[in-house]
């Protein structure tokens, strides 16, 4: 420890983000990235922007970027937040919305950042755990509480939680704010958007870096009520005003309105997830029911530790995690028909 460090840094235990390998010509499905390019309209919009324009600040409100996101949602300007990235997004949430004298609650298997900016901004958080099925219960997250954080679908298992169980968790908790992270809603899932104007207590949080491959721009918004917003730009006006650069603003808004190219690339990768899951079981994986671009899957007779070390071996990377419940499972990126090939092929010569 370093003399000169902060008695927080030193208690910390930082989140640990997906490798991003140096080697190229590697089957790169480990972080969730989209298989396809962003919107034509993306590039187009990128290029024509001025030279002029990045002499100035940005929008600090990124006002166009918000009323295409209300636009496209039913909801108004002032229902929409924009950060840089929902990894942002949210740990603007807890600052400003999860640190009550209740402690916060979240499934014990979720996103590993969740207990992380915990810890950071000295929130009390208990860990909800989740059914020997992976599934998410409502009725075991206590009515009483500091706030609720669950990602829909999960992560890093893929499982999806109904509509009517979010509308559950949310009567129940009429007095905390339930935060639901929708990094991978657009695969398959329905979102919880559409209960924002029938619960003030609702967050809503989304990317564009799955659904939209915009990944490297760090996009981020949150959508609930005007109160719940208003909170989250008094926390961002005194942290960065300008958290969204001109480049990100206009890709994002071009990719926004390109509803038919994003639907499309929606598709093509839920047929190539259902397609995987169905060879993958082929071969004797269990995979867990998934409703975003990435399977959770197990092999009864190879311990995962080991699939992921053979695989990386053989320039396929996947995502193993060395934690109580999980460590024998993978969580697989779905990549072009090419990368799932290649990953079956890898996988038929290992287990045979």
């Amino acid at each position: 420890m370093s003399r000169y460090w902060s008695d927080l840094v030193s208690t910390l235990t930082p989140y640990v983000p997906g490798e991003q390998p140096q080697t190229e010509n590697l089957v790169k499905l480990n972080t969730n990235e989209c298989p396809y390019p962003p919107s034509p309209q993306v590039l187009r919009a990128i290029q024509s922007l001025q030279a002029d324009t990045l002499r100035l600040y940005p929008d600090p409100e990124s006002v166009k970027l918000r009323r295409a996101i209300a636009a496209r949602n039913g909801l108004q300007l002032e229902q929409v937040f924009a950060g840089n990235g929902s990894d942002e997004v949210i740990a603007i949430v807890f600052m400003a919305l999860l640190k009550h004298s209740l402690p916060l609650y979240f499934p014990d298997i979720s996103y590993s950042f969740y207990p992380v900016w915990a810890d950071l901004y000295g929130i009390e958080a208990v860990r909800v755990p989740v059914a020997d099925d992976f599934s998410i219960d409502p009725d075991a997250f206590p009515p009483q509480n500091g706030g609720i954080i669950i990602p829909n679908p999960n992560a890093p298992t893929g499982r999806l939680m109904s509509l009517d169980a979010i509308r559950r968790l949310l009567q129940r908790s009429a007095s905390s704010v339930v935060v639901i992270d929708e990094a991978y809603i657009d695969f398959g899932g329905d979102s919880a958007v559409t209960l924002i104007d029938e619960f003030d207590n609702l967050l809503v949080v989304q990317t564009l870096s799955k659904s939209r491959a915009l990944a490297g721009m760090r996009v981020g918004f949150a959508m609930g009520s005007a109160d719940l917003i208003a909170a989250l730009g008094r926390v961002k006006n005194s942290f960065n005003s300008y958290p969204l650069d001109v480049i990100s603003q206009v890709a994002a808004v071009a990719s926004i309105e390109d509803e038919a190219y994003f639907e499309q690339t929606c598709q093509r990768v839920i047929r190539s997830r259902e397609s995987l899951a169905a060879a993958m079981a082929e071969l004797g994986f269990s995979v867990l029911p998934s409703g975003a671009n990435f399977l959770f899957a197990t092999h009864a007779e190879m311990a995962a530790s080991e699939l992921f070390a053979r695989l990386r071996a053989q320039g396929i990377v996947v995502r193993y995690f060395d934690k109580p419940r999980i460590d024998n499972y993978l969580r697989i990126s779905i990549g072009t028909e090419e990368d799932n090939a290649a990953l079956l092929a890898a996988l038929g010569g290992i287990l045979s």
